[in-house]
């Protein structure tokens, strides 16, 4: 074994160095040998771990024997049956000498310390495979270490032996009965019986003394440290640091199995007292044990509601916690501005057990109505509700948090009884929501030393979150006094703006809560009205006689009262970023405010204008008021007058440059500039709302149309040459500059069309057209950077995305130049982009309807050729599989847009009726193909619009215009058998959702051929077509019954069921 143990040593060395080449792979691959070999190799590990050398200590390197306690973990990990007689000798009797030899009376592994905790794993794997069968006196061999022998001048209990006792303890508490760590492993059923069986003997046999063991120790252990303090014994940091240990790992241990043992062996007259001695320590570590195991004991599952009150009366932990908040309170204030982690952590633990009672008590009074316990457990509660809200306000947010489960409860809980009461709330709660209110509102403001706009981002998300859980508890506050929470937050905010407005002094922080609290409280006022009436008292006004109606002879409601003083009290000046932000965000979330006082409209767009907002010299800061401009004048537009539209419209005019920026790259090889500059445009995304808004600003003087042409005008030639300019600079795809200049331009002219409004269909009389010269000229010089460019994607995009916005404010005014910007869209296309050039036909088809004949006309052959031929294509991949889905889906989306919108003659037009009988081959292919249900529906959709169309009898001249002889005959003959095909098909499943979905709409189809063709079709499905598929008589005639007379609903109930049933039979 010697020539195997210096091998195994010497592997464990070589693996560990990677500059040793092939010796290192070799070596490993040996280490791996041994550990899948473990039923052999287990003694060759405990020899490694426990050998003595010459001097008295180990003889092997602690790597070396770390890497054997792994072996022998291996080896015990999954054992659930007893260990063979030799191989449990040979462990317990060579681990109880280690244990001895380097425990009890060696230095405990003190140059090694991580083979403590390592060894105690070990042990308590041997523990659970032997302890219910084969070593029964596990804790009794163990005890009798625990006492040093008499002559030695030591403390009454062998320290090293103590904590590695406390280790296995806690070591079995976690394999045992910790939940969360048992759910985070997927054990064998095996080993969960193994383990459930270890826990009841534990209960059974040696509970009782483990926790004598435990408390004696620890109680003699807070005694020398007593002592020690004191100097009635020879102190040194060393011997007192050994206590602590000693007390802290015992708390610990006692806090692990409290949870899963009798609760009389836990609290007793002598327990309760030692911990609460223990809860005030001067060491931090045995203060956040002793927490801890009060939050298990208080925790700790009890069958009766009795048992439960008996223990939270016992413990008197509401008096406890109350004195040592105020303590811990009064501490933290003496630090001052020196913060001290561990006294804070110390804190936040009494909050998280403090929570742990209250959610008890709640428990007691929810499950025990009309009773004794109920009583008393709210009078407890009562008590403790105080405490919790101190700890609640306490600074540190971490602290704060600890009981908001409680607080969620018990709010929760005054919610359901305010629901089925209509008493007056009562007066103990209701100074309760007074007292939470003002804590509410003091948390939810910034720290006054902090700067939001100069922060780590995770420290403001993370005040943010807490904003929000806070406003949480708010409104549910407002849900059980409305009024309470209205008149608090009304008072703060008049309060404050008026005291700023009037020029008296106002900490930014108090400032930057009266306005985000004006921001929340649409929010908060979930009762509330929409529109107008919210911020004022008016009568309902129809929509045409809103404007003529002067809203400034209305009181205002309290939110109203609010943004008044808000824009009033001049708070917009206040100088700080983030108070100056938060307006500009409140007055772009109200908009129907100003709606109702239109002289804070000046005052607002007045700060927004300035360096405040749109010219903030900080990028980020201004990029966010473009946004909110656009969004207030989107909002307000038609309360600024022409004249009052030109200045805006000048004041940004600087704004409207567009600057290119190029990203940094970090892998530039691999990384392609076009795509990342698009992907991170910097301000440039930012800067389209400020287009859009130009666009608007203009469209506010369509009364007089020159003023508005030539204006509209001034913005957009030196968008046209910068482009013009832009295109002649592009020689070749290292142009990235250039490039993205083409694209940033032609995006911000889409967006200046955006600006404007819809062109209206039909045109009302009257109705003055926006400068239509203007937009066909910019679409011409759009189309023709697309054929000078239309190799380069971004192009094609930023095109799409232009001519949709252009052509819904324009209508049908440059459809004419729709076919060439088709065919330059198609000239070089990437497969996916099909999906977004056909959604964007769509789009056209919606907007222009009747008007899109001839385009598409000229277009659906082309389209269907290029969409057939890829569709043909062979699929290699996920994500090829997914533009394919993709493209098949748009297509017949298109196809369903084109019958819905009556344009289907484009099909059988002189240019496309060739292909007609093609087309609907393609279709009935897609119809059988069960390997995509959501196609397979919307393909029965578009053939039931196509029977609606073609398959109409022919009884007058109009009928017979539309309709397609023969389609009828294609509908018998293909696609009825098509649709039924698909119900004996082996992939068929009536089980599976999607499948049942293209059921319903198959049932749509049948009663569509029937409504069409009327007794034919019942005809045809009696005589001819159920007959053949097998149908007896009377089973044809229910289904043809069934299909004449029900509903749609009804019908697709009952075929589904049908087909259920007839699977199930066969």
């Amino acid at each position: 074994m010697e020539q195997d143990l210096n091998q195994l040593v010497q592997a464990i060395s070589i693996a560990s160095d990677p500059t040793r080449g092939t010796l290192h792979q070799q070596a490993l691959e040996y280490l791996s040998t041994v550990q899948q070999n473990v039923a052999n190799t287990w003694r060759l590990a405990l020899a490694l771990f426990i050998e003595a050398g010459p001097n008295g200590g180990r003889k092997h390197p602690s790597q070396a024997r770390f890497f054997a306690l792994r072996i022998l973990d291996e080896f015990l990990e999954n054992r659930y049956e007893p260990l063979d007689e030799e191989t449990f000798q040979t462990l317990r009797q060579s681990l109880v000498t280690y244990i001895q030899s380097e425990y009890l009376y060696g230095p405990a592994e003190a140059e090694a310390s991580f083979l403590r905790n390592k060894f105690a794993h070990t042990l308590t794997l041997f523990f659970l495979c032997t302890y219910v069968d084969q070593w029964p006196t596990f804790f009794l061999d163990l005890f009798a270490l625990i006492r040093p022998a008499e002559s030695t001048s030591q403390s009454t209990f062998n320290k090293h032996v103590s904590l590695l006792f406390f280790h296995i303890v806690l070591e079995i508490s976690g394999e045992v009965a910790d939940q969360l760590i048992k759910a985070a492993r997927h054990h064998l059923p095996a080993r969960h019986a193994r383990d459930g069986r270890v826990r009841d003997a534990v209960r059974e046999r040696d509970a009782g003394r483990i926790n004598e063991a435990v408390l004696t120790i620890v109680a003699d252990g807070s005694e020398r440290m007593a002592r020690l303090r004191k100097g009635d014994l020879p102190a040194s940091n060393e011997e007192l640091d050994g206590a602590i240990e000693v007390v802290d790992w015992g708390v610990r241990t006692f806090a692990s199995y409290a949870g899963w043992i009798d609760i009389n062996l836990t609290v007793t007259p002598t327990t309760v007292p030692l911990l609460f001695t223990l809860l005030s320590d001067h060491s931090l570590a045995i203060r956040l044990a002793t927490c801890s195991a009060l939050t298990k004991i208080v925790a700790k599952g009890l069958k009766e509601p009795g048992d439960k009150l008996q223990l939270i009366k016992v413990l008197s932990l509401g008096q406890v916690l109350d004195a040592l908040e105020a303590k811990t309170r009064v501490a933290q204030g003496a630090r001052g501005s020196d913060v001290d982690e561990g006294e804070e952590s110390y804190r936040e633990a009494l909050g998280k057990l403090l929570n742990i009672l209250g959610l008890e008590l709640c428990k007691l009074v929810e499950e025990c109505p009309g009773s004794e316990i109920h009583s008393e457990a709210s009078e407890l509660l009562q008590q403790i509700l105080p405490v919790m809200l101190r700890f609640m306000a306490d600074e540190y947010d971490d602290t704060c948090s600890t009981v908001f489960p409680l607080l969620q409860t018990i709010l929760t809980s005054h919610k359901r009884s305010r629901k089925t009461s209509t008493e007056p709330l009562e007066e103990s709660k209701r100074t309760f929501l007074t007292s939470l209110l003002r804590v509410v509102l003091e948390k939810l403001k910034w720290e006054e030393d902090s700067d939001p706009e100069d922060m780590e981002e995770d420290d403001k998300a993370a005040f943010e979150s807490l904003r929000k859980e806070l406003r949480t508890f708010m409104d549910s506050t407002f849900v059980i006094d409305q009024s309470l929470v209205m008149d608090a937050l009304r008072t703060l905010v008049i309060n404050t703006l008026t005291a700023y407005g009037s020029g008296a002094p106002v900490k930014w922080n108090d400032a930057e809560l009266a306005v985000y609290l004006v921001y929340s409280f649409g929010e908060i006022n979930k009762s509330g009205t929409k529109g107008r009436a919210a911020f004022c008292h008016a009568p309902a006004v129809i929509r045409e006689k809103r404007k003529e109606t002067d809203y400034s002879e209305y009181q205002l409601t309290s939110h109203g009262e609010m943004l008044y003083a808000l824009v009033q009290s001049g708070v917009a000046n206040y100088p700080n970023k983030t108070v100056v932000m938060q307006f500009f965000e409140t007055a772009a979330r109200y908009g129907d405010f100003f709606k109702v006082r239109k002289d804070c409209i000046m005052p607002t767009l007045q700060a927004m204008m300035d360096a405040r907002g749109l010219h903030n010299p900080e990028s980020h800061l201004r990029s966010r008021v473009f946004y909110l401009f656009h969004r207030f004048i989107k909002e307000d537009r038609n309360e600024i007058p022409p004249d009052l539209a030109v200045s805006l419209f000048e004041g940004m005019r600087d704004l409207l440059s567009i600057q290119v920026e190029l990203p940094e790259l970090e892998n530039p090889e691999t990384q392609d500039m076009l795509i990342e500059a698009i992907n991170n445009p910097g301000i440039f995304d930012s800067q389209l709302y400020l287009f859009e808004t130009a666009g608007t600003l203009v469209s506010l003087l369509y009364k007089t149309p020159n003023q508005a042409a030539t204006l509209l005008l001034s913005i957009v030639r030196p968008l046209l040459d910068e482009l013009s300019a832009s295109l002649q600079a592009v020689k070749g795809v290292e142009d990235v500059v250039p490039i993205l200049k083409v694209h940033h331009i032609i995006m911000a002219l889409g967006n200046v069309a955006k600006g404007f409004p819809d062109y209206p269909s039909p045109v009302p009389e009257g109705y003055i057209l926006p400068p239509l010269h203007v937009f066909s000229e910019v679409a011409q010089a759009i189309l023709v950077s697309l054929e000078a460019m239309n190799v380069f994607k971004v192009v094609r995009d930023a095109t799409r995305f232009a001519f949709a916005r252009i052509l819904a404010t324009t209508g049908p005014n440059v459809t004419q130049l729709i076919p060439p910007l088709m065919a330059n869209l198609l000239a070089h296309f990437e497969p996916s982009e099909l999906t977004d050039f056909m959604n964007f036909i769509g789009l056209l088809i919606h907007k222009l309807q009747g008007d899109m004949f001839d385009v598409l006309d000229q277009l659906i052959g082309p389209l269907s050729i290029h969409i057939n031929g890829l569709l043909a294509q062979p699929v290699s991949g996920t994500d090829d599989q997914q533009t394919h889905t993709d493209i098949k889906r748009a297509y017949l989306a298109l196809l369903n847009n084109v019958v819905a919108s009556k344009l289907h003659g484009i099909f059988t037009s002189e240019r496309n009726k060739g292909q007609l009988e093609g087309l609907l081959a393609s279709m009935v292919q897609l119809a059988e193909d069960g390997s995509d249900p959501t196609s397979q529906k919307t393909v029965f959709t578009f053939l039931g619009r196509c029977v609606s169309v073609w398959a109409q009898p022919i009884t007058d001249a109009a009928s017979q215009a539309q309709a397609l002889p023969g389609f009828e005959r294609f509908v018998y003959e293909r696609l009825i058998p098509a649709a039924f095909a698909l119900f004996s098909s082996p992939q068929f499943n009536i089980a599976d959702g999607q499948t049942v979905m293209v059921v319903h709409e198959i049932c749509n189809f049948f009663q569509t051929v029937m409504k069409t063709r009327g007794q034919e079709t019942l005809d045809f499905f009696i005589s001819v077509f159920l007959p053949a598929q097998g149908w007896p008589p009377e089973a044809a005639l229910e289904f043809t019954t069934k299909m004449r007379d029900l509903d749609a609903k009804g019908f697709r109930k009952y075929f589904v069921d049908f087909i259920r049933a007839s699977r199930a039979g066969s």
